[in-house]
């Protein structure tokens, strides 16, 4: 760029400017979180939702600031592996946490997942203590033949 430029570069160099400062500030706020919430649940939150955000501004800048049509579909095809993966990472991250007791249920506002979880423990310690037991012999004959 030049250095006095006017009109319509003056007008997105500004507009990329302020994309990339609330981005970045997004990112900020995402890793503060990450270092000050209390429990899991809420450090995914704060890692998922405003970091999506913060990197969409981010792209959008880049793809202003270079101004050429090839970069945009790929700065899209970044947000979109982003927008993808997040979600899943999170819920992953999220069940396991919840599986390994790593949470504080007084956080929780309604416990919608321990009532299935409580479930599957019920059956599957069924299933082992059916394992356990020992086998009877057949119904209707003594022991074994001579």
């Amino acid at each position: 760029m030049t250095p006095n430029a006017t009109g319509a570069d003056a007008v997105i160099d500004a507009v990329t400017a302020v994309l990339l400062i609330v981005g970045a500030l997004m990112s900020l706020g995402a890793a503060i979180g990450l270092l000050r919430f209390p429990d899991l649940m809420s450090r995914m939150h704060a890692a998922t939702k405003p970091q999506v955000l913060g990197l969409f501004l981010v792209l959008a800048a880049i793809g202003l600031q270079m101004r050429e049509w090839w970069v945009w579909p790929v700065l899209l095809v970044a947000w979109i592996f982003q927008l993808l993966t997040v979600p899943v990472s999170a819920h992953m991250v999220g069940r396991a946490g919840y599986r390994t007791k790593h949470l504080h249920p007084e956080f929780l506002s309604a416990d919608e997942l321990e009532a299935v979880v409580l479930r599957a423990a019920g059956e599957r310690a069924a299933e082992k203590a059916e394992e356990a037991r020992p086998a009877s012999p057949p119904a209707g004959g003594g022991g074994e033949p001579r």
